[in-house]
């Protein structure tokens, strides 16, 4: 059984962005979010809105398409963590110039 609060309908979504539901459809296929049938109707887990969001945002602002949103999102993934390893580098270099 679903708990109905965790889960938002692609209806719902693709009407508050004014968006196909054939795009969020793309981007199941592509498995870029993981949608759920219940009740004759497909929903996503409220965890993953936040990433729904950040691809209507790249498909609308920048019109990529949704095998191109897989390609920038992955670009986004390697960048965010070389600027992770950037801090973590920073944070040690400063140890030793402090000593």
């Amino acid at each position: 059984m679903m708990d109905t609060q965790e889960y938002i309908s692609i209806k719902h979504i693709c009407s508050l962005y004014n968006i196909e539901t054939t795009f969020v459809s793309s981007l199941n296929e592509l498995e870029l979010v993981e949608l759920t049938y219940r009740q004759q109707e497909y929903f996503v887990h409220r965890d993953n809105i936040h990433k729904v969001e950040r691809m209507i945002r790249i498909h609308r602002d920048l019109h990529i398409n949704p095998e191109g949103i897989d390609v920038v999102l992955n670009l986004l993934e390697k960048v965010e963590a070389m600027q992770r390893e950037t801090n973590k580098l920073k944070n040690r270099l400063s140890l030793y110039e402090n000593e």
